[in-house]
């Protein structure tokens, strides 16, 4: 499937300049799937806010840096 975008002259440009010429259909689609990432990874995150609120009382609730500290000493493979 392809797609016609439009971009100003500057934008294309610094594309040139990065990517080269020929590269220009590389260099936007990287850039495209790394946005749809990104905006993945924050739709992701919007979904599941204040899950764990709505779940209870965690152990973690006191003291967050102790818990973690506690799951650190308590995995012999980890350092610190």
């Amino acid at each position: 499937m392809r797609m016609h975008i439009e971009l100003n002259d500057d934008l294309v440009a610094e594309v040139d300049r990065l990517a080269g010429p020929r590269e220009r259909s590389a260099f936007v689609r990287r850039a495209v799937i790394k946005a749809l990432d990104e905006a993945r990874r924050a739709e992701a995150l919007r979904s599941s806010a204040g899950v764990l609120r709505e779940s209870g009382p965690h152990e973690w609730d006191d003291d967050p840096a102790a818990w973690v500290r506690a799951g650190r000493h308590a995995d012999a493979r980890r350092a610190g």
